[in-house]
């Protein structure tokens, strides 16, 4: 076997069968690690949503949840699209001493943190007069609460970056270790340790920044060693890495903010247009919108490296078929959560506290919009892995014009409905669009008729379930619980059979299976492991 016919990761291309058997190997590893990090993610990031409503009530979660939409809308605005531009770039290149994967981190890091630098400087001048507009009702606490949003505004920007780059670089284990375990554990502990010390919002907004620190500086030590850092790696790049990186990033920079704002330009919005009590209403029923999506997120960054590398190969048949097995997975994992927000959104609202029951119109609203999220996959991965992040910025200009049109028409008269009236006709528009941009660039079916199987079977039983739940108990916490026994029971009983036990044992040798079980190769090259 020549090098030509190995692929960027040591796997063998010149049988097509093997190497396509091969990437799905890969794709249902990495697609459980990241399942099983968004799992804990979410449910600590449930954990946190409770802490803050439970701590600072509607008015003062509205501050807090405005204050991390600052921060989270600042940084994707800083960052210039690099974090993505990182996973599109280097599982191309070569890592370790020789390798020129290493010359990339100057490319990427030091526009953003000069960006960040400035905006944190102008952010923090402007903290006087932006507070009384964007935290109404927070007095002089809003005021400390912004300045220390926007000074803490490079430290976030370096670590997404990091992140990125260790995602890229090490086995996804030790990206879900920082991503989905260091900072969501570590958020609800320390904001609920400021809470029971009495502390205000300053001192809550400090417990959730401190994390943000502390997965820098272990991001910073585990990308050292395998990028070659301090043992002789080439750092300076040349003209064409800077050129060939930043038309990639630049576009999706503008893509970027709007993803991770998505939800914060909606509670900056109601805050602005309705007040503080709706924007934490608003604030606390995106918390569970998100935490549904956490499915999406960690199969998404567990398979994009793998994404670039097929499609950056012309493999577009294979990164279409990991496409098809993954949006199967998160289908089936999301939508039993967004069908049951939809039905008992008047339960889960409960646990935040009587006052975000007014809610429940929004929580509808949303979790029927998440259905279409999920629904069509991550769409939005093939086009940026594809290097497409042109059609990837004009899907999501398309969502953000939609919800902030409808934003300002529905907000002030709905409240938190309207905003997520407004939120939900923005996911439509952005993921449909992009669906169609993906299809029309990868050449190859997105969806088949197992996808088509698994939707109709997921919202039968889940409807099912929902249905029994209602009528036995209604739609409050009762009507929960004898929904999702219903579920466990139907679950237990699909082990049964013979055909779902089948499946099971095909995906376990999957994820138990050797990246090049399939394969003639030999082990894979040093400079490409972890990738």
């Amino acid at each position: 076997m020549t090098a030509a016919t190995r692929g960027a990761a040591g796997t063998d291309t010149s049988n097509p069968s093997d190497a396509g058997a091969a990437e799905t190997r890969r794709s249902a590893r990495s697609g459980v690690a990241g399942l099983l990090g968004a799992a804990t993610s979410g449910l600590f990031g449930f954990v946190l949503a409770v802490v803050i409503t439970r701590a600072y009530g509607t008015a003062g979660s509205g501050a807090f949840f405005a204050a991390i939409g600052v921060v989270t809308v600042a940084t994707a605005v800083c960052t210039l699209g690099a974090e993505t531009g990182l996973m599109w770039a280097l599982p191309r290149r070569r890592i370790g001493r020789q390798g020129d994967a290493a010359r990339m981190l100057p490319v990427a890091l030091l526009p953003p943190l000069l960006v960040g630098l400035l905006v944190a400087v102008v952010g923090v001048l402007a903290a006087d007069a932006l507070a009384p507009r964007l935290l109404q009702g927070s007095g002089d606490d809003g005021r400390a609460l912004l300045t220390v949003t926007f000074a803490a505004v490079p430290v976030v920007v370096a670590m997404t970056l990091l992140l990125a780059t260790l995602r890229c670089v090490r086995p996804i284990r030790a990206y879900v270790g920082v991503q989905f375990l260091l900072l969501p554990v570590a958020r609800p502990a320390l904001v609920g340790a400021a809470a029971l010390a009495g502390g205000g919002l300053l001192a809550g907004m400090t417990g959730w920044l401190v994390p943000a620190a502390l997965a820098l500086l272990v991001c910073l030590t585990l990308v050292a060693g395998p990028l070659g850092l301090g043992r002789g790696a080439a750092l300076r790049s040349n003209r064409a890495d800077w050129s060939t990186f930043w038309r990639f990033a630049l576009p999706r920079a503008a893509s970027a903010a709007i993803d991770a704002g998505s939800m914060w330009v909606g509670v900056l919005l109601t805050s602005v247009l309705a007040g503080p009590a709706d924007a934490g209403v608003f604030g606390a029923v995106g918390r569970y919108v998100l935490a549904g999506q956490l499915a999406m997120q960690g199969l998404r960054v567990a398979v994009s490296p793998q994404l670039s590398r097929l499609l950056g190969r012309g493999e577009r048949a294979a990164a279409a078929a990991v496409h098809r097995q993954l949006t199967i997975w998160g289908l089936v994992l999301s939508w039993p959560v967004y069908l049951l927000l939809a039905v008992f959104a008047l339960a889960f609202l409960q646990l935040f506290g009587p006052e975000f029951t007014a809610g429940v119109p929004a929580m509808t609203v949303l979790a029927l919009a998440m259905l279409v999220n999920t629904g069509v996959g991550n769409v939005q991965s093939l086009l940026l892995m594809g290097g497409r992040s042109g059609l990837h910025l004009v899907s999501t200009l398309a969502g953000l014009t939609m919800t902030v049109t409808l934003g300002f028409l529905l907000i002030p008269g709905h409240g938190a409905t309207g905003a997520a009236l407004a939120w939900a006709a923005g996911i439509a528009t952005e993921n449909l669009s992009a669906a169609g941009f993906a299809r029309s660039v990868v050449r190859e079916p997105l969806f088949d008729g197992a996808t088509l199987r698994a939707a109709a079977a997921t919202v039968a039983g889940v409807g099912l379930a929902s249905g029994v739940g209602v009528l036995v108990g209604g739609r409050g916490l009762p009507g929960v619980a004898v929904a999702l026994g219903v579920l466990l029971a139907g679950c237990v009983g699909l082990l049964t059979l013979p055909r779902v036990r089948a499946g099971i044992r095909v995906t376990m040798r999957q994820i138990r299976g050797r990246d090049d079980a399939a394969t003639a190769a030999g082990a894979t090259p040093a400079s490409t492991k972890g990738r």
